[in-house]
């Protein structure tokens, strides 16, 4: 095959345009700031429940788990399942 029938048949992929704010519906601006304001709250909560928790309460280093509660959703989430060491009485 030469190289003229090579480029003939390749196919052209295009991405569709990204979608700007002002392009999105209100239920789709209602859903990303509910989202955001859960993800914070989650973040929020779980910096301030490791800055109560002592070295010895916690599944690992402290800073470990404050990096990780960054990564969004699943960051809070893993540390509160997993980062905190189970109170039994």
């Amino acid at each position: 095959m030469t190289n003229q029938a090579a480029s003939q048949t390749q196919v052209r992929i295009t991405m569709p345009p990204k979608k700007r704010w002002q392009d999105l519906t209100q239920t789709q601006k209602i859903a990303i700031g509910i989202l955001s304001v859960l993800q914070f709250a989650l973040l929020g909560a779980a910096l301030w429940d490791l800055h109560g928790r002592t070295a010895d309460e916690l599944n690992g280093p402290k800073w470990v788990w404050t990096a990780v509660s960054f990564i969004n959703f699943f960051g809070p989430i893993a540390y509160f399942l997993f980062g905190r060491k189970k109170v039994r009485p």
